[in-house]
């Protein structure tokens, strides 16, 4: 569990937080095998019996004060007895793992019902969409091979397909058969029978290691549906024959439900990966897209407002639905038209799943990306708390999780992997802080999840009742506790700050802004919080000189008395220039910037801010690294002097050889060099895979690395871009500042 603050060392009271400027939260990465120093767990067992405080329901931590009989809770301070166990168990402090570290993974034993040795295979739903095109279906099928070499032995799969109906695969038999049901054209696409009927569930999910031939096999079998069977996206009959469309929700819906006979039985989470090529457009959750082309400026509406926002609550309702089932759905959208992923991506952030959005066929990562996320561990059935000492508390919770309807400051995460990451904000339940007398302040995150284990047993001859490879359920408790220090002046909060964990907090803080009133309104949230942040600087630092009532000079923008806060301007400026903030009009496509807030509201902080500023490096040669890191500017590029540079942006990695590079450098660059185990490196370590160019000025298009130059191109706070760049967006800083400030 990973956890970064945005000011290591508290603010002392709200005088001093509101006089910084500096949002005030955390970062947390729950199922992350080591904290943030790369640290592993102290693991233990009899997690139910770790004592607990009476008043605020905080676990016993290293950081409480003990005597024989008792316990002094660390964040509210309340004294709680010991069990008889208890005090039998600290007797031997070196054998319980809550006495040796403050963080710590321990196992939870089942409930009375057995759970922990539950027989719960993995379930796995592939859904394809076959209103699509046969470039679209190679694509899928392409990477349903690949995620089939990912999953484990016993994994259970299932193949199912959806267009003006639905088609389940029964894959048990010699030769895959398929079963249809119609949807029918009305908007409420109730479907005439239930899918059970239609085929039984635990003959529709067969174990993979079994019939993974049947499964390729039907796989090669998928054909998009005949241009005479679909036209308008409306779906009618014309003469008779029916005209399908893209019947999504209908098949959502009846998915959720036709699982949900097995949960807790046959499966502890299902996870469903549907493949969309276009908007739902027939049946239950049919969406409009006529939205997209109409002319919002004519008509006084804002159209990154309008299109930012869900046009019908189907998909969050039905993502309720899927929490409820331990349904996980994941949605690969492979589309280049209007899709309104506005409206869809609840179905997915709410069930702890991911979105991903592809432009086209051609250079799809699909296969990669799918292949990486089932090959890496992941949680599921979790539930995530945050507890703080009494004289703060969190204000907001930010992340891919569903509120507890019931718990302030529950959130349960249905699916949960070691990249998924977590954000809160904090502030003070009291005027008067953290006294000079009181104690440290504390924070205790408790992660509460579930494993599957896998288990060898002989075959019985049933291949449902966990013949060759069975699974065991396990519950775990992780808790995380920290103490932490506090600043009692502004320069002592200004060095302990972390940027990359207060951009974290500040993306989350624009999207929401944006989501509720607009992308100006984001924009000028921004720009107005780094205005206030360098008055309150200048101030704080005493660099202002004021001449008279109406003159200000020797402003800072540059944040040059204070080395943690100087990447602000341009992250900022990064943050502006990116499609997130940018507008409708300059041809920010809404499905591509609802894709980035889905993306940037899950990443760890260090991967956000590379997604947001690229990093920029030089090489000499490709074994010979020149320079670490080049501000994003093409003067970089020409008083470097390297011949090779190299932007990695997180989800692309650009190698750009300079039109005046030797031409005896090797091009590409050799795979046993230097520049490509870097590239190997961070492509293992990232949670989607990110493309690689390759350009050499002088013979390809360099467009791709230019665009990532963005400091030659200027923005305004709530203006359109225009010929000039960062120089001039300081310039205005100064002029704001001074206007601030007077």
């Amino acid at each position: 569990m990973a956890v970064r603050a945005s000011i290591a060392r508290f603010p002392v009271d709200s005088k001093i937080l509101e006089s910084c400027g500096i949002p005030w939260g955390i970062t947390v990465t729950p199922f992350s095998a080591t904290d943030e120093h790369g640290n592993p767990p102290v693991r233990g067992s009899e997690g139910h019996l770790l004592p607990r405080c009476e008043n605020c329901w905080a676990y016993f931590n290293t950081f409480c004060e003990l005597d024989h009989w008792s316990w002094s809770c660390a964040l509210c301070g309340a004294v709680n007895g010991f069990t008889s166990h208890a005090i039998n168990r600290y007797s031997r402090p070196e054998s319980c793992a809550e006495m040796s570290s403050s963080f710590v993974d321990v196992e939870i034993p089942g409930d009375g019902s057995d759970r922990e040795t539950t027989q719960a295979r993995p379930v796995y739903v592939a859904a394809v969409d076959l209103s699509s095109s046969e470039e679209f279906l190679e694509l899928v099928k392409s990477a349903l091979l690949a995620a089939l070499e990912a999953l484990a032995p016993g994994s259970l799969f299932g193949l199912m397909t959806f267009s003006h109906k639905i088609g389940l695969y029964d894959i048990q038999g010699p030769i895959p058969i398929v079963k249809n049901v119609f949807i029918p054209p009305d908007s409420d696409g109730q479907l005439p029978v239930s899918l059970e009927d239609v085929m039984p569930l635990l003959s529709f999910l067969a174990p993979v290691e079994s019939y993974k031939d049947q499964i390729t096999a039907a796989l090669d079998n998928l054909k998009p549906v005949n241009s005479w069977e679909r036209s308008t996206p409306n779906g009618h009959e014309l003469n008779g024959v029916l005209l399908g469309g893209r019947g999504f929700g209908t098949a959502m819906e009846a998915l959720i439900s036709y699982l949900t006979s097995e949960y807790g039985n046959t499966f502890a989470l299902a996870r469903v990966f549907t493949f969309l090529s276009g908007p739902p457009d027939y049946g239950s959750g049919q969406l409009d897209t006529r939205r997209y082309g109409e002319q919002y400026a004519s008509k006084g509406e804002d159209a990154d407002l309008a299109l930012l926002s869900e046009q019908t609550p189907f998909y969050k309702d039905l993502a309720v639905l899927a929490v409820q089932a331990g349904v996980s759905v994941d949605i690969f959208a492979v589309t280049n038209e209007y899709t309104d992923l506005a409206s869809l991506k609840f179905l997915c952030i709410n069930s702890g799943g991911s979105l991903f959005l592809y432009v086209n066929t051609d250079d799809s990562t699909l296969p990669q990306d799918i292949y990486r996320m089932l090959s890496r561990p992941y949680a599921f059935g979790c539930l995530l708390r945050l507890r703080t000492s009494s004289e703060f508390k969190s204000g907001n919770s930010y992340g891919h999780f569903f509120l507890d309807p019931q718990y302030e400051n529950v959130q349960h995460i249905i699916c949960c992997d070691s990249f998924a990451t977590y954000t809160y904000d904090f502030e003070f339940d009291n005027d008067s802080g953290f006294s000079r007398h009181s104690d440290p302040p504390v924070i205790q995150i408790a992660f509460q999840y579930s494993v599957l284990m896998p288990t060898e047993k002989e075959s019985d001859g049933d291949l449902h009742s966990g013949a060759r490879s069975s699974y065991l359920v396990k519950r775990h408790l992780r808790v995380r506790t920290l103490q932490l220090s506090t600043a009692r002046n502004i320069n002592d909060l200004y060095d302990s700050v972390d940027p990359d964990v207060v951009l974290s907090i500040l993306v989350h803080k624009v999207i929401l802004a944006s989501l509720e009133q607009g992308v100006r309104e984001g924009r000028l949230l921004l720009h107005d919080w780094l205005i206030i942040l360098l008055s309150q600087y200048n101030d704080a630092y005493k660099l202002v000189q004021y001449e008279n009532k109406n003159s200000i000079s020797n402003i800072d923008v540059a944040f040059s008395q204070c080395p943690q806060l100087q990447s602000f301007p341009r992250l900022v400026f990064a943050l502006l220039r990116s499609p997130l903030l940018r507008f409708h009009e300059e041809g920010v496509h809404p499905d591509y910037r609802i894709y980035l807030q889905c993306l940037f509201s899950s990443l760890e902080p260090s991967f956000l801010q590379c997604a947001i500023y690229p990093i920029l490096t030089s090489y000499e040669t490709p074994d010979k690294q020149a320079y670490p890191r080049h501000s994003l500017s093409r003067a970089a590029l020409i008083t470097s002097g390297s011949p090779i540079f190299f932007v990695d942006a997180f989800t692309n990695l650009i190698v750009y050889y300079s039109s005046t590079a030797d031409a005896s450098l090797p091009f590409p660059p050799p795979h046993d060099c230097l520049l490509r185990t870097t590239i190997n490196r961070l492509k293992q370590e990232r949670s989607i895979t990110p493309k690689l160019i390759f350009i050499r000025g002088g013979h390809d298009d360099t467009t791709a690395f230019q665009n990532y130059l963005i400091e030659d191109k200027d923005v305004e706070a709530s203006g359109l871009p225009n010929v000039t760049g960062f120089v001039s967006f300081l310039e205005e800083l100064t002029r704001d500042v001074v206007e601030y400030m007077k």
